[in-house]
């Protein structure tokens, strides 16, 4: 805090203090020596300074015996006092150097040291040090600056300075201005080494676009911490008004470089008016006898007297400029003054090459051979010398390259072969440099379109197509499209649609679908049906118009979708004479009794095939069921006495398709006491060899089984015939003749069996009728035969036996009566079955077997 030797004593300055003070006890004199010391300003109460009473050598314990004290004027203001018990000068009150040194430079505390017995005077300088406590202030927080907008570039306009009563370092350091357009600022040092800023017009103003400009100005001292203060500059724009017609000077001289742009400032003409008002504006302008060609080339500003250039100078043309200008006021009687000002042109480099297409060879075909010429290229620069030597070449990534066939003549060729397909047209940059310094260079650009040849093949957008189509689809309907691309133009890239010839079930692909050659749709010309075709494949060829065309093919497969088109077919019972079908129920019969088996086909697939059945119609619903899945029909209960003798059933068989289409069946069951051995209607049904064969191996089973059985039946019929033949000569006038079957002597044929008998199948559409005959028995008496044997031997070998009589029943054991097999042949128009689905297991044994199992088996009853 003091400043004495950094320890805080005072530094001794009189040479004849110091002197005493090492010599001894002082002698009395009536003004001692004298000591400086300095504090910092702003220190609290109580704040130490000196030890003055160790500092000038006094005894402390005698101070205030001596009253030590220090003198001062009346009213001033006690800053220091010292301590009487120790003789330390310490801070009395806050000392603002600002506030006690109101002048700038060093502040100083004058103190007058006052010790008696004896009576001695000392002086001690306090200097009170500058702290940074204040922030540079402006006289104004906004201050409002005019401006004329015909001000040039560079004018300066002092600002108003800001004030800091810190000194040295604390005082004001620097100006900043706010970012903006049109102004800076820069700071200037006076005399006393004080700030002050101006502001610098660095862009021309103008009053119409921009009335007012606002800017923000910053003082900041050099203290730390750093303080600063603020004000707000108003600078607003105001029209420009010259002065009198009097210029400066009668002539003037300027050079400027042919190469200078339009709006360069030539010179700055200044004439002045002392008149006030609209005499003292003044307006400069060419005089009468400017020649055109200045007035072309430059301008002066009416109200600035800035001569400005607006052309382009040209030093190959005209070296010097003769400008002669007139300035007068805008009052009623003006008199207008006349000044010369010469511009000379210095010259430059200022002439760049021109490139010219003297020969142009486009579009050039993409499979020209490297070295074809594209263009031919001459290069002029209106410069000599160096200025006037240019050379020349083309930009990169280009198959091109620049050739010199003699000064200042290029040939543009090729370097490799090109391609339309990746680039179509090159623009081409060609750049001419001259020698000059510094350079100048022209840019060309050549755009080389590259003509098409037919070197690309069409390709489709997909390597094959599936198409899906429903069945029963309207002929001339649009199945599909197809697509191709050829990366060629025009008429290489125009393609046409055509199918390939081939055949779908030996017809010619052309009669099942047909293509729009233009624009690739295919259209079905036929109805398609899923169950005579499931899919089928054709080949599209793709054809551009180019010489030699190109094509390329590819496969669309063709699916066709299932449709429920087709109802379910009953093939089990089968009707016979258009009569519904019967059957001989026993009355004994169980619940759960097996009837017998509906069994039907659908020739469509899937969900559409897939076949569920119901009894429709009843006489008694609580007697019979009929299982949904398998189509068994079985007995609920036991027959009852009051249950009708003869039960009539319809069964309806429905497919899974949307919507679903069904069949039905009637049947006629009669309840008997005893099962005869008669033929039921429930007779097992052939289906087609697709269909009852999965396997060549079950195929020949079904074959030899069939063969053997053929057999057998026949030897039968032989060795009846024989037999019968035989009775015939032991007994005559014993014969069996149709209708009726008289066997031997006294027997009573079963009138109930020959009345009741439909066992002759209805031949199929375009057949003749089976021959029937009666062949007598060989067997026990009472038993005849009746042999039915159709035309068609080849395709039917079945045999229809009936007794004369009534069968043998076992009563005892109803469910193994036997039952000789009807053969049903199902009309040769109807659709094959479907295989996508087949029936339940307990149906597939009577819709496989061709009817081999009960001819081998007499004595088992069909079940189904």
């Amino acid at each position: 805090m003091g400043a004495g030797a950094g320890s805080g004593r005072g530094q001794l300055f009189l040479p004849s203090l110091l002197f005493l003070l090492l010599a001894g006890p002082p002698a009395r004199h009536p003004v001692r020596g004298q000591l400086r010391y300095a504090v910092p300003e702003e220190l609290e109460h109580g704040a130490f300074v000196a030890n003055l009473g160790e500092d000038l050598g006094l005894d402390v314990s005698t101070l205030s015996a001596r009253r030590f004290r220090i003198v001062s004027r009346a009213g001033a203001r006690q800053h220091l006092e010292v301590n009487l018990e120790n003789g330390i000068l310490f801070v009395n009150e806050r000392i603002d150097r600002e506030e006690v040194c109101e002048a700038g430079g060093t502040c100083l505390l004058h103190l007058q040291l006052l010790v008696e017995s004896p009576l001695e005077l000392y002086r001690v300088e306090v200097e009170v040090l500058d702290i940074n406590d204040h922030a540079p202030t402006f006289p104004w927080q906004e201050y409002v600056l005019e401006v004329a907008e015909s001000a040039v570039l560079g004018a300066r306009f002092p600002l108003e300075s800001a004030q800091d009563p810190d000194v040295g370092t604390n005082s004001v350091h620097t100006y900043r201005l706010s970012p903006n357009g049109f102004f800076s600022l820069e700071v200037q040092t006076r005399s006393d080494a004080s700030k002050f800023a101006e502001l610098v017009l660095e862009r021309a103003l103008d009053r119409e676009q921009q009335r007012l400009h606002r800017v923000l100005l910053t003082a900041l001292d050099g203290g730390v911490p750093e303080r600063s203060g603020t004000a707000h500059i108003l600078v607003t724009v105001l029209d420009a008004n010259d002065n009198v017609p009097a210029f400066d000077q009668p002539s003037y001289g300027v050079s400027l470089p042919e190469d200078a742009p339009a709006g360069t400032l030539v010179i700055q003409l200044n004439a002045t008016d002392l008149d006030e008002g609209p005499n003292g504006e003044i307006e400069y302008s060419f005089s009468g006898h400017a020649p055109p060609r200045v007035r072309e080339l430059f301008h002066i500003e009416p109200r600035s007297g800035q001569v400005l250039l607006k052309g382009r100078l040209d030093y190959e043309r005209a070296s010097l400029h003769e400008l002669y200008v007139q300035a007068k006021d805008r009052g009623p009687s003006a008199v207008a003054v006349h000044c010369r000002v010469l511009v000379h042109l210095l010259d430059v480099n200022d002439n760049a090459p021109e490139v010219t297409l003297t020969s142009v060879s486009t579009p050039v075909l993409e499979d020209a051979p490297p070295g074809t010429v594209i263009a031919v290229i001459s290069v002029l620069d209106r410069d000599s010398g160096d200025n006037g030597r240019v050379s020349c070449e083309v930009g990169p990534n280009v198959p091109f390259e620049l050739r010199s066939s003699f000064r200042n003549y290029y040939t543009l060729v090729t370097t490799q072969a090109l391609d339309r397909e990746v680039v179509p047209e090159y623009n081409v940059s060609i750049t001419a440099r001259d020698m000059g310094s510094p350079a100048l260079l022209t840019r060309s650009t050549l755009t080389v379109p590259v003509s098409d040849v037919n070197d690309n093949a069409p390709r489709f957008l997909q390597p094959s197509y599936s198409v899906y189509v429903m069945e029963n689809n309207a002929p001339g309907a649009s199945i599909c499209s197809v697509s191709a691309l050829d990366p060629d133009c025009q008429q290489n890239a125009y393609l046409s649609y055509s199918i390939a010839d081939g055949h779908i079930h030996g017809m010619p692909v052309g009669t099942y679908v047909s293509i729009n050659s233009d624009s690739g749709h295919m259209y079905a010309l036929r109805s398609l049906d899923y169950e005579q075709i499931r899919s089928f494949q054709i080949q599209v060829q793709a054809q551009d118009a180019g010489f030699p065309p190109l094509s390329a093919n590819v496969t669309v497969h063709i699916f066709v979708l299932d449709q429920n088109d087709n109802a379910p077919v009953i093939v089990s019972p089968m009707p016979r004479n258009g009569s519904v079908a019967t059957e001989l129920v026993p009355r004994s019969a169980r619940p759960g009794y097996l009837v017998g088996t509906v069994s039907a086909v659908d020739a469509d697939a899937g969900l559409n095939s897939r076949l569920s059945y119901q009894l429709l119609q009843a006489t008694d619903f609580t007697l019979f069921s009929v299982a949904p899945d398998t189509g068994e029909l079985r007995t609920l209960r036991s027959f009852l006495e009051q249950d009708a003798s003869r039960q009539q059933l319809v069964v309806q068989v429905r497919d899974g398709g949307q919507p679903a289409l069904s069949a039905t069946v009637s049947l006629l069951l009669s309840v008997v006491e005893t099962m005869p051995q008669t033929l039921s209607d429930f007779s097992e049904f052939s289906l087609p060899p697709e269909v009852s064969s999965s396997s060549p191996l079950t195929l020949y089973l079904l074959v030899s089984l069939g063969s053997i059985s053929f057999t057998f039946l026949l030897a039968i019929l032989i060795l009846t015939a024989i037999r019968c033949r035989g009775e015939r000569r032991s007994r005559q006038g014993d014969s069996c003749s149709p209708p009726r079957c008289h066997c031997c002597p006294g027997s009573r044929p079963s009138s109930d069996g020959l009345k009741t008998s439909n066992l002759t199948a209805q031949p199929p559409a375009g057949t003749t009728a089976a021959t029937c005959l009666d062949v007598p028995a060989g067997g026990p008496p009472g038993y005849c035969y009746k042999v039915c044997l159709g035309p068609e031997s080849a395709q039917s070998d079945f045999m229809f036996l009936k007794p004369c009589s009534p069968p043998r029943n076992n009563e005892k054991d109803p469910g193994k009566r036997s039952r000789p097999d009807q053969h049903l042949q199902v009309s040769k128009e109807a659709k094959q079955p479907n295989t996508d689905w087949l029936p339940p297991s307990t149906q597939r044994p009577a819709l496989k077997r061709y009817q081999i199992q009960h001819w081998g088996n007499r004595g088992s009853r069909w079940k189904g």
